[in-house]
């Protein structure tokens, strides 16, 4: 019998205020830090909630631009993205410092997260911010991604994610937020398709085709609608096709 062991995170700290009904089914957290959302206060409070329920921590860092939830790609240059990711990422080092806990992952977010997946340049000053940092870290990344070659040429060490609650497309790409068929909010077509990624490797996409993926975190997104049903149920899932979630 085949053993497979997943891991499922969330965005949060961005203003939903479910993070306390999340945090029971899931075992890492991706926490705002100022540039699509988030502030000291809100990354006080959700890294204490992380630290309750035991919940591996990471920051969730964006291109400057709340106005848009950092869901646009911004005209920015390389030098003003990596001065403004490192930022991001300090100010969420400092509350874990007074906190007393420790960082586990980054996982870039929005526009950014789809951009360094297809954009060398990009994923170059993400991972260049990594390596400014001189601590071990996680870096979460779709599979056959540019950012996860650019990640592992570098020596950073990457944890492949797929999505929960999205529709993908043949290129592995997310299938856009304006398209009526981006998000899942449907408990039993979730299940299935987070239990074909993870113990068939592959994923149908919106055109109806399989294609190979590897999925070693799952991501339930907090804003989702449906967040708290879609994730206690795939919890309940996973665990009854003994998929061990850690």
């Amino acid at each position: 019998m085949n053993h497979y062991i997943i891991d499922i995170n969330a965005d949060i700290g961005e203003g939903v205020g479910n993070e306390s009904e999340l945090m029971p089914y899931i075992s890492s957290c991706n926490i705002a830090c100022g540039g699509h959302a988030g502030d000291k206060e809100t990354m006080h409070e959700v890294v204490r909630l992380a630290k309750k329920h035991k919940v591996k921590i990471g920051a969730h860092p964006s291109f400057p631009d709340k106005e848009n939830f950092g869901r646009v790609k911004m005209d920015i240059s390389c030098a003003a993205l990596f001065t403004s990711l490192k930022h991001q990422i300090t100010d969420l080092l400092k509350v874990l410092y007074e906190e007393n806990a420790t960082l586990h992952h980054i996982k870039p977010h929005g526009a950014l997260y789809n951009l360094a997946a297809k954009n060398e340049k990009v994923a170059n000053v993400i991972v260049e911010v990594i390596k400014s940092m001189h601590r071990p870290v996680q870096l979460y990344v779709p599979y056959k991604s540019i950012i996860a070659e650019v990640a592992q040429k570098n020596n950073i060490s990457i944890t492949y994610e797929a999505f929960a609650d999205r529709n993908y497309n043949d290129d592995l790409s997310l299938v856009s937020r304006r398209e009526e068929n981006a998000i899942i909010t449907n408990e039993k077509t979730m299940n299935q398709h987070v239990l074909n990624m993870v113990q068939n490797k592959s994923v149908k996409t919106s055109a109806g085709n399989e294609k190979q993926i590897l999925a070693q975190t799952i991501c339930v997104h907090g804003d989702n609608p449906e967040a708290i049903k879609l994730v206690r149920k795939l919890h309940e899932q996973l665990t009854k096709n003994d998929i061990r979630i850690q």
